[in-house]
């Protein structure tokens, strides 16, 4: 927390000082970080793999029904993500991503590049290597780093509420265990069991609006006690006690 306490501090120096003394915002770095650096303002039109790591931090803010593909192309569908982050967080929303955008996403981000508020280990409490799903562990642990930038933004979203998982990635092993679907998305690293408060109802319908396009919740077999996000190619949503 302290770390994160200070990043922040420096990220609204570093912005003081662009307002103070008229520095272009369009080249450099805001500020070095521990996890990811970007070195240059981003728009339409740019391409690389500093805009796709910033897909990845704005996939969350897709719109309703949409999903953002992190594919390192900044095109339309970038921009109004980038353009309902900024407006989430009270910045100047005008979806180019630079120096305001980028420090938010420091001040947001932990040194492993996993948002402020989810860690790797609550979204795999199967195994320590995220070994044995439906593909490989590097694979699997990146899809689940995608997924808790999106709760990290439906937390916001939820008025700041705290999420609590009950599953995330599961192996083989694990998924037969408690009986789950023979291609579930939690094999991917992409799938993410929730419980406790807001309502699962809050949740699901809540989630539409920020990049999961799997959502099941109560009135769907089997998940009364709890609310599944997940991600997939195609749109599945069902939760009939909540009007989905």
């Amino acid at each position: 927390m302290l770390r994160r306490y200070l990043r922040t501090l420096l990220s609204l120096v570093m912005l003081a000082s662009f307002s103070m003394f008229g520095v272009a915002v369009t080249t450099g770095t805001a500020h070095a970080d521990d996890c990811y650096t970007w070195n240059r303002t981003l728009g339409q039109g740019t391409s690389g793999e500093d805009v796709r790591q910033l897909q990845i931090r704005v996939a969350g803010y897709p719109g309703y029904g949409a999903v953002l593909a992190v594919d390192g192309e900044f095109g339309p569908g970038t921009k109004a993500a980038v353009t309902r982050f900024q407006q989430a967080y009270g910045l100047s929303a005008d979806g180019i991503a630079g120096a305001q955008t980028f420090s938010k996403l420091y001040a947001l981000q932990d040194g492993d590049c996993t948002p402020a508020h989810f860690t790797y280990a609550e979204m795999n409490r199967c195994n320590a290597d995220w070994s044995g799903g439906a593909v490989s562990a590097a694979a699997a642990k990146a899809n689940a780093l995608q997924q808790m930038w999106k709760l990290e933004a439906l937390r916001h979203a939820l008025g700041d509420r705290a999420l609590t998982t009950s599953s995330g990635f599961r192996s083989h092993a694990c998924n037969n265990a408690v009986g789950g679907a023979a291609n579930s998305n939690h094999l991917y690293g992409r799938g993410i069991d929730l419980v406790g408060t807001p309502s699962y109802c809050e949740i699901v319908k809540q989630a539409r609006n920020h990049g999961f396009n799997e959502i099941l919740g109560p009135g769907y077999p089997g998940h009364s006690t709890h609310a599944h996000l997940g991600s997939q190619s195609s749109r599945y949503w069902s939760a009939s006690s909540c009007g989905i």
